[in-house]
């Protein structure tokens, strides 16, 4: 990920994919989401990185895209994680998996 941790990160929420699994999800964690997203937006990239609610957690099993560092994990939920990587300031929303194997790329039909 870039080194600019004084950036406010800025969300990029128009992956189909993500919208598609955004939309679907039951009230309860579909709020938790949308709150976790209001609150990611206004943090700048060295409090994104800190932040102990999100959990980030790199995944190994994934490659990224081209110019990408790294994908990574972030909980937006108590029970749902979604997969998102940096790109300059933005932080670009791929996924949000039904459950922990698929964040991880494990049966995950996006994935292949």
């Amino acid at each position: 990920m870039a080194s600019n941790t004084d950036a406010k990160v800025r969300l990029d929420l128009n992956n189909p994919t993500f919208q598609d699994h955004l939309f679907y999800l039951q009230k309860t964690d579909r709020h938790a989401a949308i709150e976790t997203l209001k609150k990611i937006r206004q943090m700048n990239w060295g409090q994104a990185y800190r932040d102990k609610g999100l959990r980030r957690g790199k995944i190994l099993s994934v490659k990224a895209p081209k110019g990408i560092d790294a994908i990574y994990s972030i909980r937006i939920s108590q029970s749902r994680r979604a997969v998102a990587f940096r790109d300059s300031d933005f932080m670009r929303l791929q996924i949000i998996s039904p459950d922990h194997d698929s964040t991880y790329g494990k049966n995950n039909e996006s994935n292949k």
